[in-house]
């Protein structure tokens, strides 16, 4: 036999699934989603919209599965075929209790005879969705070492968690690139098919005795697809329930499919073995031509045709009978699959595992068995970090336009250590300082978060951490990042245009400089955590930074604007920053100005004065800066407690 293709001989399975056996049933599945709800508020917004008629569409309600029964048990893989809007990934919402803006009308789906609630879905199912999720600076093996160590039960031990890591390796055949890079569509990394087995690798950890997977074959090449359901098909054998949506798969995958469940708008066109799909169609005179793949010709045969009114009669005509069909065929079986005698079982034959004396077995899965917030924090705080600093091409470009931006202001104002620089271009230069280099920030920060919105809404929906956890490691992880990038910026600045050389001077400079920058990235954490997409977050960071730019008491002075700017001033961190330089450079300062022949000294006081600012003593200057910090630390954290942080693809 030519074993050219077989490009995995190995059929031995490094871990079964410990737990008792699962049995998934659909019955009488009536489902229902409202479109309108469905589309995001931004895009209502932009279509002028008003929000008392988002949902009041009365042609917004849409069935979607329509008398769906279906019973699936462990070892055997389902997949579920069809085509596009046929209610494959409506059917994955609701059996992993994903239904929004959906709405179950009659029916219902069991696990082990009990009604699915999210918390029995989140103990029993894993679900593996469309699109990878993963930090890209990790290397396979840490990422699934992170997830280990918070995933799985308190009572494992470090080699346990080690020893469970190498198995899903060994398992999905991932043991050549363990130690590569995962990589995203920016940093080259691993192959798709590993990227994609990885994400399975990071759910399987657990050992879920359900699998659920969104199209994984969607992105992949033909032979990278073929490989991938091999494995999925292996992982089924080992004692696991495996669904997965697909649209058209090639033959040779639909050949290692046990189930196969055909959707057309809704309706069921067949369920059953994948082995007597062809046989079940010829006997209703639709046999499959020589040489088709029997996917192909039979989501084609049950798709609805749109090119025109008379085809999309006539198409959708031949899918209802299909579907009525069916229904009469199956509707005094037990488990609603179809075979092609009634006593043929469709059990499947369990591999036998490879070192069974080795195996883990780890108990049912609980919340309470997880590791608890502080050890939560350090392993997200680790991972941060590592991820963070892998990351030396964007660290490098952060710190050269910080070095950049700092020696072009420096040399600006260079040259003037003899008769130092006047008071105009002093305002000038403390202002910019703490101007120009926080909108880079903003900008920077924002992006940042929203590349990490979908791993980090996938995390939270899974429960693999909390907020709290999350949030402190955030906050601290990138402190040494930010304490670096000020010191680059700051230090040639100040010396470099000759302020005040005193060393409490330049201190108080600095930490009113960190301040200010710090201010300016909480801000921008907060913004990236209210709003869904990039674009509406740097707009409105772009919209705060401005409002504080203008009132910040140098585009014209705190006592000439009216209310609102006014208040507005009161929160902006560019005014502190500014008062608080201002004092620091003028409090003990005397200038010189010469008229003439008469020259007079000049107290810097004076100028603080006359610009209104020195109506609070520095210290205030330092406090509400760290108030504003801490304002909008409180704000980024409760938008992440209340606000779910769904990213553009998940809506």
């Amino acid at each position: 036999q030519d074993t050219i293709f077989h490009s995995e001989e190995d059929n031995s399975l490094y871990f079964t699934y410990s737990g008792k056996s699962n049995v998934l049933e659909v019955k009488e599945l009536n489902y229902q989603v409202n479109t309108a709800s469905q589309i995001p508020w931004y895009e209502n917004l932009a279509q002028m919209k008003m929000p008392w008629t988002w949902k009041s569409d009365p042609h917004s309600h849409m069935s979607v599965i329509q008398n769906l029964n279906l019973k699936v048990r462990s070892g055997q893989m389902l997949a579920i075929i069809g085509s596009t809007a046929g209610g494959k990934t409506s059917l994955l919402d609701v059996i992993t209790c994903r239904d929004h803006g959906g709405k179950i009308k009659s029916g219902q789906v069991m696990i082990n005879n009990k009604p699915i609630t999210p918390q029995l879905v989140r103990k029993c199912i894993a679900h593996v969705r469309q699109d990878d999720r993963l930090l890209p600076h990790l290397t396979v093996r840490e990422t699934l070492l992170f997830v280990a160590k918070l995933r799985l039960p308190k009572f494992f031990s470090d080699s346990q968690r080690k020893k469970r890591v190498e198995d899903v390796i060994a398992e999905l055949r991932l043991r050549q690139c363990a130690n590569t890079r995962v990589g995203n569509e920016y940093l080259r990394g691993v192959s798709g098919g590993e990227r994609r087995r990885v994400s399975i690798g990071v759910q399987l950890l657990w050992n879920p005795g359900i699998l659920i997977l969104d199209e994984p074959t969607s992105g992949l090449d033909s032979f990278t697809a073929h490989n991938l359901v091999i494995t999925l098909s292996r992982l089924a054998r080992g004692n696991r329930l495996v669904l997965l949506s697909l649209h058209q798969p090639r033959s040779d995958i639909f050949q290692l499919f046990d189930l196969v469940l055909l959707m057309t708008s809704g309706l069921t066109a067949y369920c059953g073995t994948a082995k007597d799909m062809v046989q079940y169609f010829t006997e209703l005179g639709y046999p499959c031509p020589r040489y088709s793949n029997p996917a192909d010709f039979y989501v084609d045969l049950t798709s609805i045709d749109k090119q025109t009114a008379e085809k999309e009669m006539e198409s959708r005509k031949r899918a209802n009978v299909l579907a009525s069909l069916f229904v009469e065929k199956v509707k005094h079986f037990d488990d609603f699959l179809w075979k092609a005698t009634e006593g043929d079982n469709t059990e499947t034959t369990v591999i036998k595992q490879r070192n069974p004396e080795e195996v883990i077995n780890m108990p049912h899965h609980s919340s309470d068995q997880l590791p608890g917030a502080l050890k939560q924090f350090s392993i997200l705080l680790s991972r941060q970090v590592s991820n963070d600093f892998r990351d030396l091409s964007t660290l490098l470009i952060h710190g050269f336009e910080a070095l950049l931006m700092s020696l072009l202001i420096g040399f600006l104002y260079y040259g003037h250590e003899k008769n130092g620089l006047s008071i105009r271009d002093t305002t000038a230069l403390l202002y910019m300082i703490g101007a120009l280099i926080p909108f880079t920030i903003i900008l920077d920060v924002v992006a940042k978060c929203h590349s990490e919105r979908a791993m980090l809404y996938h995390d939270l929906e899974g429960g693999m951490y909390s907020v709290s956890p999350y949030f402190f490691a955030k906050i601290l992880g990138e402190l040494p990042e930010h304490c670096v990038f000020v010191i680059i910026y700051g230090v040639p600045i100040y010396w470099l245009a000759n302020l005040v050389p005193e060393p409490e001077h330049f201190l108080l400079n600095f930490l009113l400089l960190w301040l200010a920058v710090y201010s300016a990235r909480a801000m921008a954490l907060w913004v990236a955590a209210l709003l869904p997409t990039l674009h509406l977050s740097a707009f409105l960071g772009n919209v705060l930074f401005t409002s504080f730019y203008l009132s910040g008491g140098f585009v014209i002075s705190l006592n000439s604007l009216w209310t609102v700017p006014f208040w507005v001033s009161k929160i902006s961190f560019l005014r502190w920053n500014f008062q608080g330089m201002m004092q620091v450079q003028f409090s003990d300062t005397t200038y010189e100005m010469t008229d003439g022949n008469i020259t007079y000294q000049i107290p810097g006081k004076l100028v603080t004065q006359a610009l209104d600012l020195d109506s609070h003593p520095l210290y205030v200057s330092y406090l509400v800066l760290t108030g504003i910090i801490c304002s909008f630390l409180l704000l980024y954290y409760l938008s992440l407690r209340f606000i779910k942080q769904k990213s553009t693809q998940d809506w």
